[in-house]
């Protein structure tokens, strides 16, 4: 059996392990890692943690660290308020907006998941206080991102235009971005139904009350629960019950769930009955008080997408800089906020793509791709590159593998057998779109941020979902954009 092989099936191995045995994926992949590294592809130390991903590593723990902080000052509170008074109290339109809010980023020149890092924990937050489906929000957010990621202006789009020009391939900036914009735009609207979209339009608007008294939801009553789980019943409107009432909302109980109550609620599935609960759409005087630590947190935000879009700095770094002098200012309200980085995410995330950094040191990813591109079938070729490009995607760089995956394809483009700007746009699509993945940057943040959920269960939806993506769109890629002949 040779080495490549081993490597895929020690993963499947650990894929098998986390899954029924609940042991942490990532301390799984990091044993594996140093098992398959040393022992089968004879790398020494060195060589295991070139894989390690210390720049994620730090956007995560950053991140989450700045808007633990947010939340314990109650500024995502308030801004969460601030986006309900902006749509009117329509909360159906609030995943549009952060749809709409990360594509502008990734657009205009952000890195994809910078974008994601900025908009996301505002967006959990949303949700969790207001009983939209954590998927539902998080998928929004890392569409949204990759809608935008390929206009001629963009960081993804320029790397993927320059490789095109760099292998003489025929191009189409404008097609690109169109491309990769419709069909996450599509997949986002199949999402938005699925996952409960519908009843929040018809939930209508809620009130809101500058008084901050008395308001109530409209006669649709309380927010519905987050997907996957029956509504908590809720018996007073003070502050602790809503806690607790966010808190099930957010992570569907302790119930176990199947998969298609991870998309949206099954049929037949039994709710309880809620009272309305005023305060969950009506602001106290606190919560909509500007306080000199909101107010600095807010500014620290906004530091944040200046230092990341503007002057380019690292996202990571930034927001702990700015985490630290918050901590510095309000030691109170950050006391417990080291304590809510979210770790077990850090460990799971950093081990799976440590071990696939020792597939890549080993060559794992290349012996794939090259015996794909070996295939004399071109259409056959071309949309196996595809799956292999969102596979492998779903686990490491999407940048990293559309360059190694569209010169691959070079033999069969030059001879005209596809058309070559659909082929590099399936490409593009079919290894961004499975960004949702909660191996890959966006989907480790998206899980990160979420605040008030469980998180082994949100792990799983958003691994189904994922798997979902993978398993579905680079055969509809290859087939509106391959078959067709584009270019």
């Amino acid at each position: 059996m040779s080495p490549e092989l081993i490597s895929i099936l020690v993963l499947v191995v650990v894929f098998v392990i986390a899954t029924t045995r609940s042991v942490n994926m990532g301390a799984l992949a990091f044993a594996a890692a140093f098992a398959v590294g040393g022992l089968v592809a004879d790398l020494d130390a060195d060589g295991i943690f070139a894989g390690f991903p210390g720049d994620l590593f730090v956007v995560l723990v950053g991140v989450t660290y700045l808007f633990a902080i947010a939340r314990a000052n109650g500024t995502t509170d308030w801004l969460v308020h601030a986006a309900v008074r902006l749509v009117r109290g329509r909360v159906a339109l609030i995943p549009w907006v952060m749809f709409a809010l990360t594509g502008a980023l990734t657009a205009i020149g952000a890195v994809s998941p910078a974008a994601v890092a900025i908009v996301a924990p505002i967006a959990l937050s949303f949700a969790a206080r207001y009983g939209i489906s954590p998927l539902l929000m998080g998928a929004m957010v890392v569409h949204g991102a990759q809608a935008g990621g390929f206009s001629p202006i963009s960081i993804y789009g320029s790397i993927v235009n320059g490789i095109v020009e760099r292998e003489k391939l025929p191009g189409n900036e404008v097609v690109l971005f169109l491309a990769s914009l419709a069909a996450n735009l599509a997949i986002a609207a199949v999402v938005f139904v699925v996952c409960g979209g519908l009843k929040l339009w018809a939930r209508g608007a809620v009130a809101e009350s500058d008084s901050g008294g008395g308001g109530t939801a409209e006669a649709a009553g309380t927010p519905a629960p987050a997907a996957g789980g029956p509504a908590p019943t809720v018996s007073a409107p003070d502050a602790g019950s809503r806690a607790a009432g966010a808190g099930r909302a957010g992570d569907g109980g302790a119930s176990p769930s199947s998969e298609a109550e991870s998309f949206g609620e099954a049929p037949g599935t039994a709710r309880l009955r809620t009272r309305p609960a005023p305060a969950t759409a009506t602001p106290s005087p606190e919560e909509a008080r500007l306080t000199p630590a909101r107010t600095a947190t807010l500014t620290s935000l906004l530091a944040l997408v200046v230092a990341v879009l503007v002057f380019d700095l690292d996202a990571g770094l930034t927001a702990i800089t700015l985490a630290v002098l918050l901590s510095t200012a309000w030691p109170k309200d950050s006391r417990k906020a080291t304590g809510e980085i979210a770790w077990p995410t850090v460990l799971l995330i950093c081990g799976v793509l440590t071990y696939v950094g020792v597939l890549d040191e080993m060559g794992t990813i290349t012996w794939a791709g090259e015996g794909v591109g070996g295939i004399g079938v071109p259409l056959l070729a071309a949309v196996l590159l595809c799956y292999i490009g969102a596979l492998v995607s779903a686990f490491a760089s999407s940048v990293g593998i559309m360059g190694a995956l569209i010169p691959l394809a070079v033999p069969f483009l030059e001879r005209g057998e596809i058309g070559a700007v659909g082929m590099v746009a399936a490409l593009a699509v079919s290894a961004t779109v499975v960004d949702v993945s909660p191996f890959s940057t966006n989907g480790a943040l998206v899980l990160a941020a979420a605040p008030d959920v469980d998180r082994e269960r949100f792990f799983r939806q958003l691994m189904v979902y994922g798997g979902i993506v993978v398993a579905v769109v680079p055969a509809a890629a290859w087939l509106v954009m391959v078959v067709p002949g584009w270019g």
